[in-house]
């Protein structure tokens, strides 16, 4: 990063037309990460996994939190998908950090230089949170809000969420870019994560053909190595195991080429999630901070 702030944002982020392949990782902030912690765990992204980007994911309320994430991703290197966290308890305290976001990144001179784009989730729409048209009209209203800064915004959403809401094309046309949830133990046809690029294609076939040629990632995405409550299989045949998890990412690597063709200069994707202390199952990560298996996919290809 420059030693100072730069005055302009021309020329500063690469094309999202040229971003594919692995990009970096969701990252859980629930536990309101202190900001050593946060720059210690951005730089691990950044320096020892090739990560370009931060997905947040969860929500901390603590005031000055999203300056803390500005000021650990400038330092390791890093952008930032930011997130208005609508929670799972149909409460209103999304509104509250729609505004708080929105006063940060207009505000701290260094946000809009780490924030890429701004998600509406988690699963809004398979949530049933908001009308798919009131969520469409908060995400124009975002948009017009972050102008200033040229922030886009998205939703971070999985294709039955929209297609359960008659494809809910209205707010595939109000956002700027399309994240997309690639959970797919969770489909009725799955099996393992070796075998998973069925599903996968399926659910990106369907965002290709509904999302007019906009940018494409898979954000929340990956395979869970243990079942809980919160994680069940709806196939008797789904195997949740560290090697089925593991088995999933190096198939989405092998996949490289046929991500890179897709619409949009390719779909590039994250690895949900960080770390097993964030969400039990999907961690890259163990408890013991150790890596759960080899990981280390393709950027480019």
């Amino acid at each position: 990063m420059p030693s100072t702030t730069p005055d302009t944002l021309d020329n500063w982020w690469c094309p999202m037309n040229s971003e594919y392949a692995f990009l970096g990782f969701s990252y859980e902030v629930t536990a309101c990460q202190s900001l050593d912690q946060l720059k210690t765990e951005f730089a691990d992204i950044r320096n020892n996994f090739d990560g370009r980007y931060v997905r947040l994911y969860g929500a901390c309320d603590n005031p000055g939190f999203y300056d803390d994430v500005v000021d650990a991703a400038w330092e390791a290197g890093v952008g930032v998908h930011a997130l208005i966290w609508f929670g799972f308890d149909g409460g209103d305290e999304w509104q509250t950090r729609r505004d708080s976001l929105i006063s940060t990144l207009t505000s701290n001179p260094k946000a809009k230089f780490v924030t890429r784009g701004v998600q509406f989730g988690s699963e809004p729409l398979f949530d049933n949170v908001l009308p798919h048209e009131e969520l469409a009209s908060q995400v124009l209203l975002v948009k017009t809000q972050l102008s200033g800064v040229s922030v886009p915004v998205t939703v971070s959403e999985l294709a039955f969420g929209y297609q359960e809401r008659g494809g809910a094309q209205d707010v595939l046309d109000a956002i700027d870019f399309i994240n997309i949830h690639m959970l797919p133990f969770f489909s009725t046809e799955a099996t393992s994560g070796a075998a998973a690029w069925s599903q996968v294609r399926t659910d990106m076939n369907w965002f290709i053909q509904h999302g007019n040629g906009k940018k494409m990632y898979f954000d929340e995405n990956g395979w869970p190595s243990v079942t809980s409550p919160g994680v069940q299989a709806n196939s008797a045949l789904a195997v949740a195991s560290i090697p089925s998890e593991s088995a999933y990412y190096t198939m989405l690597d092998s996949h490289c080429e046929d991500l890179k063709n897709a619409p949009g200069g390719g779909i590039g994707w994250f690895a949900h999630i960080y770390s097993e202390s964030q969400e039990p199952g999907y961690g890259i990560y163990a408890n013991n901070g150790q890596l759960k298996f080899d990981f280390k996919p393709r950027t480019s290809c």
